[in-house]
């Protein structure tokens, strides 16, 4: 789970219930919160323009999981929880016409402070996107939006909606076996201590108890009913290993867990 919060207060982690309004408004207060501090500590590994799957660096000029780089040229893509958006500028340098969307006001100054506003920049909930249906030929999230829902359904019907027929969704999230064990990058971080079915969200919440992060757990079996139940094809689920170039820790990613278990999950999806 990625979790680097800061504020004036501690607040308290717990497992409960949190409905889509209260996820949506703990995510947005969040990301515009830490998106500085964010950029700061990830920007570097992250870079200006290089499309990463997650913490491992899986670089999609390498996996080619939207297809192959030469294809993309021309393409109408739509990336979700975009962040800065690094991966939407990787998009452009390949001919591809990207979108970038967020739900952070924050993180999309950061995306014009990056590149001026070359990137065509919506600040909008994924649940709810502001586009025709059909507007676009590939959607793609890199650990954005879909870790952060309660309903992943609805966010994948929308996403299917503005699919053309034919077009690919991609996004990663935290590899889902990784909610039984602490969010510890060292040894710690190796021992069971929670149930994998236990699907009740991660969440911080101030001293007046609202919600100031949120994020859910599916199982690899629940993503992929939700998968399906949203309209897609799955045609890969991609687990990617630990590389041997990769030496930093990011939150509870490290090379001493990532060579043992998994760390994300990244879902290949098509819309027929």
């Amino acid at each position: 789970m990625i979790q680097e919060y800061e504020a004036e207060y501690e607040p308290d982690a717990t497992r409960r219930d949190a409905d889509d309004a209260e996820s949506s408004r703990a995510s947005r207060g969040w990301w515009d919160r830490n998106a500085d501090e964010y950029q700061t500590d990830h920007g570097a590994f992250l870079g200006d323009d290089r499309f990463v799957w997650g913490p491992e660096g899986l670089d999609e000029a390498e996996a080619a999981l939207l297809g192959p780089v030469e294809s993309l040229k021309g393409l109408d893509v739509l990336e979700i929880g975009a962040g800065a958006a690094q991966c939407s500028r990787w998009l452009a340098a390949q001919g591809a016409r990207p979108v970038a969307l967020d739900l952070s006001h924050r993180q999309l100054q950061h995306a014009l402070r990056i590149d001026g506003g070359a990137v065509p920049l919506v600040e909008a909930d994924a649940g709810a996107l502001p586009f025709a249906d059909g507007s676009f030929d590939l959607a793609c999230s890199a650990y954005g939006a879909v870790p952060f829902v309660s309903d992943p359904v609805r966010v994948f019907r929308e996403v299917r909606r503005v699919l053309r027929p034919g077009g690919r969704w991609v996004f990663s999230v935290t590899h889902p076996i990784r909610w039984a064990f602490p969010d510890e990058p060292g040894p710690e971080g190796l021992s069971v201590a929670a149930s994998y079915f236990d699907r009740t969200p991660y969440v911080e919440q101030d001293e007046a108890g609202r919600a100031v992060y949120v994020e859910h757990h599916r199982t690899l079996g629940d993503r992929v009913r939700d998968v399906v139940a949203g309209g897609f094809r799955l045609v890969d689920l991609v687990e990617p290993e630990w590389p041997a170039w990769n030496t930093q820790e990011w939150g509870g990613w490290s090379p001493l867990r990532g060579n043992l278990i998994p760390g994300t999950a990244i879902f290949v999806c098509e819309r027929d």
